[in-house]
């Protein structure tokens, strides 16, 4: 997923086009401080069945994996890229040379080029609206260039606040948003006469996370109480509303027929009382059902074609969002399965193998640590800063430590993390190594996995610099208990 969605109800959305016939696919982030190798993970994705790769980018590792592997891919330019390729025909032909035209000829089966990541978003203040079409184009005439255009088609993943229903529940009242309607309309010219797709990331948890007023059975796939009759067409979820009120936004502006894309859609595990193993089971064999049975939406029935958002966890992610941004994958950091889930060939989710870990031992709070020790906020502060605390606070996996609980989850967080050296376990007087599991019930205190050449090379800088919101928010609940 990516980045913060920003409506409501009719805010998101989720597209049907692949059922059995395309496959499913998977978001495959990289923002972690610790890689399973590319290897392995091209081979856990296969053993689930799993046949389309969606990218961030154009990493190199992973596209060398992803050679010969039968895998579709989609390939990412970030948002900060958009700049360069739209004022420059030569950056776009070399970015298509360097990132598509020679993995296509190693064996790797690229189908989409993703131009940017939900760049429309509200969030980012209209940031982008001057160099994503051009950029667009750009790529587009790089692909021609090089004899691509058939193969890899453009797309954009959209946030789903680019339309809406206004203050309508019904998909039939649904056009793109007013601000940025004439750039849409371009935007599906351009992807209509290029036969091209709409890409949209769809997040009914958002609607439960942003609304605590919203009805939680409308964001799954087994039934509501009081579904929406548009005019006939039955709504029981606010997928099928959603991605038709897409739908609709297309067909009064003239492309009732483009495809559309389900980019992103899933449901995290912790770091909201709304996230969790259960419900996040719950939400995705709903959606799969829905993908193995041809079941599309009122307005679009027939297969989806859709990437299931995530496929592992990634601990350095930016948590403005929410604290559940570091746990949407089907699967924790380092490959282990979170849940019984059916993706279409087997009736379990597959792990990955050969994953090495760290040794056995933890960094907790020293039995003898006085808590009124002005060094405990300081500390945990800084361990939460740099390394990930998202799993502590309400509703979480771990919402039920007690106070020196949390302080150790915060340390040991920060020992894994930093490859357990000896100097990341020396908080001023708190800290002690353990060989015995402090994990309690749902509450985990996972060991890291082997570093290696794939992993972040800069964990203080990432993990870091998107910890410190949270971290804060620790020390008050610290007090708090204190």
């Amino acid at each position: 997923m990516g980045l913060f969605r920003g409506l409501v109800v009719a805010l998101l959305c989720f597209n049907v086009l692949v059922g059995f016939v395309f496959g499913i696919g998977v978001n495959w982030g990289t923002q972690d401080t610790h890689a399973i190798p590319p290897a392995s993970v091209v081979k856990m994705i296969k053993d689930n069945g799993i046949q389309k790769v969606k990218l961030f980018d154009a990493d190199y590792n992973i596209l060398n994996a992803l050679s010969k592997s039968g895998l579709q891919v989609m390939v990412g330019i970030p948002n900060e890229m958009l700049s360069g390729l739209a004022n420059s025909v030569a950056a776009a032909e070399n970015w298509v040379s360097k990132n598509v035209s020679s993995y296509v000829s190693n064996g790797v089966d690229i189908r989409y080029a993703a131009v940017g990541n939900e760049p429309l978003l509200s969030a980012f203040n209209g940031s982008f609206l001057t160099t994503l079409f051009p950029a667009l184009k750009n790529i587009q005439s790089a692909l021609i260039k090089a004899g691509l255009s058939n193969q890899v088609k453009v797309t954009i993943p959209l946030n789903a606040d680019v339309y809406d229903s206004g203050t309508s529940t019904k998909p039939s009242d649904g056009d793109f948003r007013a601000d940025t309607k004439d750039l849409m309309l371009n935007i599906v010219q351009f992807l209509s006469d290029n036969g091209a797709a709409f890409t949209v990331n769809i997040y009914p948890f958002i609607s439960l996370y942003n609304n605590p007023g919203f009805p939680a059975d409308y964001a799954f796939f087994d039934g509501f109480s009081s579904p929406i009759d548009d005019n006939g067409k039955i709504y029981q979820n606010v997928f099928d509303a959603n991605h038709d009120t897409l739908v609709w936004a297309l067909a009064k502006n003239g492309f009732g027929n483009l495809s559309i894309i389900v980019g992103e859609i899933g449901w995290p595990t912790d770091g909201d009382q709304n996230a969790n193993l259960q419900l996040a089971q719950r939400f995705n064999q709903g959606f799969m059902t829905r993908i193995k049975n041809n079941v599309g939406t009122p307005m679009r029935p027939g297969p989806v074609d859709a990437y299931l958002f995530s496929l592992v966890d990634e601990d350095a992610k930016s948590i403005q969002p929410g604290n559940f941004e570091r746990h949407w994958g089907l699967f924790y950091f380092d490959g282990t399965p979170k849940y019984q889930l059916s993706l279409g060939t087997a009736n379990a989710l597959v792990g990955a193998s050969g994953v090495k870990y760290l040794a056995k031992k933890w960094c907790v709070l020293s039995p003898s640590a006085n808590l009124d020790d002005p060094e405990v906020p300081l500390s945990v502060s800084y361990a939460c800063a740099n390394a990930d605390c998202t799993s502590l606070g309400y509703g979480t996996s771990c919402g039920n430590l007690d106070i020196r609980g949390n302080i150790s989850y915060a340390f040991n967080s920060y020992y894994q993390i930093h490859d357990q050296l000896d100097t990341a376990c020396r908080f001023p007087n708190l800290s002690t190594v353990t060989n015995s599991d402090p994990s309690t019930g749902d509450c985990k205190f996972r060991i890291m996995i082997e570093p290696s050449e794939y992993s972040s090379s800069s964990v203080n800088v990432r993990a870091g610099a998107l910890g410190k919101p949270l971290c804060l928010i620790l020390v008050v609940l610290l007090y708090a208990f204190l």
